[in-house]
């Protein structure tokens, strides 16, 4: 696929890696439509986007519920006329040991709705957004591109019950829809970041972040365009797909 001129939708968009992917995808002659929940996120991705003539736009969406991703990406198909890529990035922590157990008894365990709402927007917002995507795609007639954002923690990572499960998840989608949508021209692959020198992590104390590169072989965070360039490589490379790609520096051997 050629990333010039191609319709490009990404969620989370409004910051961090999103915003990044946009960015490096803006650069390269796409055609943007940037999804978050935050508006004011959301124009600040834009006027970034447009520094580098994309044409780009702005939709609020929350990726959990169905009304609003359904109604949302038909919105993007009329605006832009059609769809070619899906970037599933959106996604949230809500971190937690599953028992905290002290004095011979459970003192404290991850709560449902802390379990709920990371599946909710990481594993059931990929899957409402990959549908309604697909469904475009494959209306139009000439196939496209899934890209979906795993993690490293797929693999399982204590305190993270949740987020290691719907990244997991994310990963066994990726593989499905890659064999059930072939037949129209779409592929289907998936990115698992590892430790990635976000905002986030920046802001963190130094005794930390050291803790985290001592987990990477390479002895340093990974950055963000290394993730967006890994986007552009499955795009532009018409045979890969079904697969999830780790960008971890070695972290995950």
């Amino acid at each position: 696929m050629q990333i010039a001129d191609s319709i490009v939708a990404i969620t989370g968009a409004g910051r961090g890696l999103g915003r990044a992917m946009a960015e490096y995808l803006a650069e390269r002659g796409a055609r943007l439509a940037l999804i978050d929940l935050n508006e004011e996120d959301l124009q600040a991705s834009v006027a970034a986007c447009e520094k580098h003539g994309a044409e780009t736009r702005s939709y609020v969406i929350n990726v959990a519920k169905e009304d609003e991703v359904d109604s949302g990406f038909a919105r993007i198909a009329t605006d832009f006329g059609g769809l070619q890529v899906l970037v599933n990035n959106a996604g949230i922590m809500r971190d937690g040991m599953l028992l905290k157990f002290k004095d011979g008894k459970v003192a404290d365990r991850m709560s449902l709705s802390q379990w709920q709402s990371v599946i909710d927007v990481n594993l059931t917002g990929v899957f409402l957004c990959g549908r309604a995507a697909a469904g475009i795609m494959a209306e139009g007639g000439k196939g496209g591109v899934i890209v979906n954002i795993s993690s490293l923690s797929r693999a399982g990572n204590m305190g993270q019950t949740n987020y290691s499960a719907s990244k997991a998840g994310v990963a066994a989608m990726t593989v499905t829809w890659a064999r059930e949508l072939a037949r129209y021209g779409i592929r289907a692959a998936a990115i698992a970041p590892g430790f990635i020198n976000t905002d986030m992590v920046a802001q963190m104390r130094p005794e930390i972040l050291e803790s985290l590169v001592k987990q990477v072989p390479l002895r340093r965070l990974g950055e963000q365009d290394e993730i967006a360039s890994t986007v552009a490589f499955i795009l532009e490379n018409d045979f890969v797909s079904g697969r999830v790609i780790d960008i971890d520096g070695g972290a995950r051997i």
